[in-house]
């Protein structure tokens, strides 16, 4: 079965005919073609799917979006503003803060809701925003590095 769902996502409206079935980060992914939120684990234990749904963080391969149609859907393609990498991006860059990649963006959007809450946070405090992102290449250190660095540039740019 298949309905008609419109969705705002980056600031756009988007309609989209899927079936009923299908999780939000499917539809992202398959019938949008949004394809930087990742399929980790589809058990809501990795968060490579991250997404945020009225700015908060929540694991796109355990919601329907039948339930976010009246919601502000932001994506990783969503973070860079008018081509300008947003802070944590940059500071990923610049910090090694990414390996194989695959995780980052899951890792990024659960920075963003964190450091949108909270302002110069104690490496501990950013761990723990974190710590339902799993990475196997980096050891955390520099993610966290990074997000210290974004957390610091925001903060001058307020």
């Amino acid at each position: 079965m298949k309905q008609l769902l419109t969705l705002n996502i980056n600031g756009e409206s988007h309609e989209v005919w899927t079936a009923t079935h299908k999780t939000l980060l499917e539809v992202l992914r398959e019938d949008l073609h949004l394809i930087g939120t990742k399929h980790g684990c589809e058990l809501g234990e990795c968060g490579a799917c991250s997404v945020l749904i009225d700015g908060a963080p929540v694991l796109a391969c355990l919601i329907l979006p039948v339930e976010v149609q009246n919601c502000e859907i932001q994506t990783i393609e969503g973070l860079a503003e008018n081509g300008v990498p947003h802070p944590l991006q940059t500071a990923f860059a610049e910090q090694g803060a990414s390996q194989c990649g695959y995780c980052s963006p899951g890792m990024l959007m659960t920075a963003k809701a964190f450091l949108d809450k909270k302002s110069n946070p104690e490496a501990q405090e950013i761990r723990q925003a974190l710590s339902g992102n799993l990475c196997r290449c980096t050891g955390y250190s520099k993610i966290v590095e990074a997000v210290e660095q974004a957390s610091k540039q925001t903060t001058e740019i307020q």
